[in-house]
């Protein structure tokens, strides 16, 4: 028996395992963590306001878009559907999920490109770029979740009492984002105009959700696109959640935890098909 052969039956028969992607986390967590933390820190090191402007971006973000759909576009709920929640409460639970795929998406094209050096010069597990960009991303995602809940205090909205399980929401969502990223690593390299386009397609991710509007603002031949926005059921079960005390649809849940998945395994095996021609492009 040809012993190339075997081992190329044997890799490809790991690229069937749907849980490798999340291997690499496990064998290198700690190396994910300090280069998260360190990402977190590089990207404040140097302004004066330091890492507080981590708190200070998300408020100013929700002033912003408040101040321009709430009161210049006036966008808004029916009470029906918010329970007369401030408007801003509800945007705010919509930005913050939307807030972590842009950040995820925008810099998955950069992450194999941005470190060469991993690639030519080091040993290296390439693979965890994409948890690392994604833990800078929760950071972020945590602090807003932070700015949220005060806002929620500071105006009177009632914090609802399934809102603890917000967190396990991101459970289902970092494997999709990590997913993409794999996805958009790899093609990145070989194809330098894709961060141009994918700034525009996170974009209309954000304004193809119900985070400014709700679903029922749509016209009915048009929900389909809703549908297939990886935001939009994090962003409604999200606001269930924290806003309205109602537990997702365990259906919806589950179907999305399936694509989830999917979607993870698909980008984790483009990226290690592509691996070895990094080098040769950079």
């Amino acid at each position: 028996m040809n012993p190339l052969h075997t081992a190329r039956q044997v890799s490809a028969r790991r690229l069937l395992n749907p849980l490798l992607p999340y291997a690499s986390l496990v064998m290198h967590g700690r190396l994910a963590f300090d280069l998260a933390r360190r990402d977190v820190s590089g990207r404040y090191r140097g302004a004066v306001g330091g890492q507080l402007w981590a708190f200070l971006t998300p408020l100013l973000m929700l002033a912003i878009y408040s101040f321009v759909f709430g009161y210049i576009f006036q966008s808004r709920w029916t009470s029906a559907e918010t329970g007369d929640i401030n408007f801003s409460i509800v945007l705010f639970v919509g930005l913050i999920f939307a807030n972590f795929l842009s950040e995820c998406l925008n810099r998955g094209p950069t992450l194999v490109v941005s470190n060469p050096n991993y690639v030519k010069k080091v040993v290296f597990p390439l693979e965890i770029l994409p948890w690392v960009a994604a833990g800078g991303a929760l950071f972020h995602a945590a602090i807003s979740i932070v700015v949220l809940l005060l806002a929620m205090i500071v105006t009177g909205t009632p914090i609802a009492a399934t809102a603890f399980l917000l967190p396990l929401l991101f459970v289902l969502f970092v494997p999709m984002a990590a997913g993409f990223m794999w996805f958009l690593a790899a093609m990145g390299v070989f194809f330098r105009d894709l961060q141009q386009f994918v700034t525009v397609f996170a974009t209309a991710l954000v304004f193809l959700a119900p985070i400014f509007y709700p679903r029922t603002m749509l016209p009915e031949q048009y929900r389909w696109l809703l549908s297939i926005n990886p935001l939009t059921f994090v962003v409604e079960a999200g606001r269930d959640l924290v806003l309205w005390n109602r537990l997702p649809d365990w259906q919806a849940t589950l179907g999305y935890a399936l694509a989830a998945l999917v979607v993870a395994w698909l980008g984790w095996v483009t990226f290690q098909l592509t691996r070895r021609g990094f080098a040769d492009v950079l």
